[in-house]
C-alpha cells in the first residue's frame, strides 16, 4: 500500500449535517480508521470528476476531537488515485447521479487503490435483483411492470410484498393480499401505471419476529447481528430506535448462507454488504452504504464492533494486494 489515505463518499445528507452521529455506519468506520493513524477525507457524488483521464475529487478533511468526528472547512482537490481506498457508500436511490459517479470511479489505478464495493459491482448487481443469483436462499419473485403478471403471482401466493428497486429504507414498499379492495391502485402507485419494474416477493409470514441484518465483509458473516422489529402496526422496520434493534444470533440455516455466497460476492466485487433474511431466506443484498448497526451491536454485545470491522477490512485488502501482486509477477 503505498499511502494511509482513506476516502469515503458519503450521502449528501450526511455532509449537509455533518458532524456525524453514532447511529450512521460512516462514524464508526472513519472513526476507527482515524484512530489507527490513517487519513481519512469526506466527499460526495457531485464532487467527483473527470481531469481527461484522471479521476480527481474536491475533497474535506476530517479529524476527531473528544470522541467526534469534524470536517475541515477548506475544500481541497485530490487525484483519487493517491487513496490507499475508497469506500463508495452514499444512499439509494441508484440513479443516473449515481450510476455517473461509479463511471467516473472507474477511471481509477485499481492496481493500487481498491475501491469498496466496486464500482462495477454497483452498476451490475442491483439490491433488490441480487438475491436471485442465490436461488436456494431467495423467497419466490418476479420482477415485472406489468400488472397482470403481478396480480397473477398475488393470486398464486396469496400475500406479496411490492418493492421498488433503486430505493432504501423500505420507501414505497407494500404488503398486499389477493382479498384487498385496492390491489389495481397499488400496482399502479408501485410500478408508475405500468412503466417502472418492480420487484415483487411472496410473504413471508415468519416476518412479525423482524427481519435479521447479516454483516458480511471480506468473505465473512459475522456471528454479531441484529434483528430489525416493526412497530406502530406496520409490516417492516422503520424507526431507528433501540426497541426495534434487538440481538439477532444467527440460526442454522443462516449460519450457511456464508458458504453458499462468499466466493460469488467476492468474485463480483462486492467486499461490504448488509444482508436482510427471514427464516433463513434472503430478501435484500445491501451492497450500496449498507447500516452495520455498530452501536447497536456495541451496546448488545459489549463489544467495539467498529474495529472487528476494520480488521477484516484491513486484512482483506492485505489479501487481495498480494493476489494482485502474484498475478502481476506470472
Amino acid at each position: 500500500m503505498k499511502t494511509n489515505k482513506i476516502l469515503f463518499i458519503i450521502d449528501e445528507l450526511e455532509l449537509k449535517y455533518f458532524e456525524f452521529n453514532r447511529l450512521v455506519t460512516n462514524f464508526w468506520l472513519i472513526k476507527s480508521f482515524i484512530e489507527r493513524g490513517f487519513e481519512v477525507l469526506i466527499t460526495v457524488k457531485n464532487l467527483l470528476y473527470l481531469n481527461g483521464s484522471l479521476p480527481m475529487a474536491k475533497i474535506y478533511e476530517t479529524s476527531l476531537k473528544e470522541n467526534n468526528i469534524f470536517k475541515s472547512s477548506e475544500i481541497k482537490t485530490i487525484c483519487l488515485n493517491e487513496f490507499n481506498t475508497i469506500f463508495m457508500r452514499p444512499d439509494p436511490p441508484v440513479d443516473t447521479d449515481y450510476i455517473n459517479a461509479t463511471y467516473i470511479l472507474s477511471y481509477v489505478d485499481k492496481q493500487n487503490t481498491f475501491i469498496i464495493n466496486s464500482p462495477e459491482a454497483l452498476r451490475d448487481f442491483n439490491e433488490k435483483l441480487y438475491i436471485n443469483k442465490f436461488p436456494k436462499f431467495a423467497p419466490k419473485n418476479i420482477v415485472s411492470a406489468n400488472k397482470n403478471i403481478i396480480k397473477e403471482f398475488l393470486f398464486n401466493e396469496a400475500e406479496i410484498i411490492i418493492k421498488p428497486l433503486n430505493r432504501c429504507f423500505s420507501s414505497g414498499v407494500f404488503y398486499l393480499n389477493s382479498k384487498d379492495k385496492n390491489i389495481n391502485a397499488i400496482i399502479d402507485t408501485a410500478t408508475n401505471n405500468g412503466k417502472t419494474q418492480v420487484m415483487v416477493q411472496k410473504f413471508l409470514p415468519e416476518i412479525s419476529n423482524g427481519d435479521k441484518r447479516l454483516i458480511f465483509i471480506g468473505g465473512e458473516i459475522f456471528k454479531y447481528a441484529v434483528r430489525k422489529v416493526a412497530t406502530n402496526n406496520d409490516f417492516k422496520f422503520n424507526e431507528h430506535t433501540s426497541a426495534n434493534l434487538i440481538k439477532g444470533d444467527l440460526s442454522e440455516k443462516e449460519k450457511l448462507i456464508e458458504k453458499e455466497i462468499a466466493a460469488t460476492l467476492i468474485n463480483d466485487g462486492v467486499y461490504m454488504a448488509g444482508l436482510d433474511v427471514i427464516d433463513g431466506k434472503i430478501i435484500e443484498i445491501n451492497i450500496t452504504s449498507p447500516c452495520f448497526f455498530i452501536n447497536e451491536i456495541n451496546s448488545i454485545y459489549n463489544i467495539n464492533f467498529e474495529d472487528i470491522i476494520i480488521d477484516k477490512i484491513l486484512n482483506t485488502m492485505e489479501h487481495l494486494a498480494k493476489n494482485r501482486c502474484l498475478a502481476a509477477i506470472s
